[in-house]
């Protein structure tokens, strides 16, 4: 059962995940980036698209297997791997049959990190998010956790081809949590249309924040002396 919506089966889809390592007192920096289009049909999920990269960090940023423990990433599998602006451009440059939302396992962390490269690619960090822990925590409040394993294991999800915690196996992951969580949000009438989704679930990148600010008209002369 999916949703009677025709913006629904109109939309692309962009599951996508980084691994990143968070050097002491500095933002995040991705070392690896990965992201599968696809559409919803009456049949089920679509794929239109895939890509992934690694990406070479600032040359001062450390990346061994100390600090990426869970991905096994270290520095000489990076080498002659594009910058993180190159790498996001490159992705932009694959999204041409919009409309476009970005769907993310903890979409707040990958919306901060798209929108640190939003100069190179300012149509991908103007693209709205779904977040699949927002969508389980509305469709299942009493999961003590809504990690994605926790997700996959309650959702019956099979485990994805590769090691986990690497972009590719846990964009396939959040891939088929979403469409359960989709599924489930349907029948239990969470929702009804994308709208309502994107209501529950959606996050709204830091650039078009910063855009509808510095067009808000500016309230002067409220006061005169």
């Amino acid at each position: 059962m999916v949703l009677k919506d025709p913006a629904l089966y109109a939309t692309r889809f962009v599951v996508i995940d980084f691994e990143a390592v968070t050097p002491r007192g500095r933002r995040p920096e991705p070392v690896e980036v990965a992201a599968l289009a696809g559409v919803i049909t009456p049949e089920g999920w679509r794929e239109t698209g895939r890509f992934e990269t690694f990406i070479e960090p600032p040359a001062d940023v450390p990346v061994t297997a100390l600090d990426n423990p869970l991905t096994g990433i270290t520095r000489p599998m990076l080498e002659g791997a594009p910058a993180a602006s190159a790498a996001l451009k490159a992705l932009e440059d694959r999204l041409t049959r919009p409309p476009y939302l970005l769907v993310a396992q903890g979409a707040h962390v990958e919306a901060g990190l798209i929108h640190d490269q939003a100069a190179a690619c300012p149509t991908l960090a103007r693209i709205p998010l779904l977040c699949t822990v927002r969508m389980a925590k509305k469709l299942l409040p009493d999961l003590p956790r809504h990690r994605l394993d926790d997700l996959m294991a309650h959702l019956h999800v099979p485990t994805p081809t590769g090691r986990r915690h690497r972009a590719m196996p846990d964009v396939e992951a959040t891939r088929d949590v979403f469409l359960a969580l989709l599924h489930l949000g349907t029948e239990s009438t969470a929702f009804a249309s994308l709208t309502q989704l994107q209501k529950i679930a959606g996050v709204t990148p830091k650039a078009v924040l910063e855009d509808e600010q510095a067009r808000a008209p500016r309230q002067e002369g409220l006061f005169e002396l």
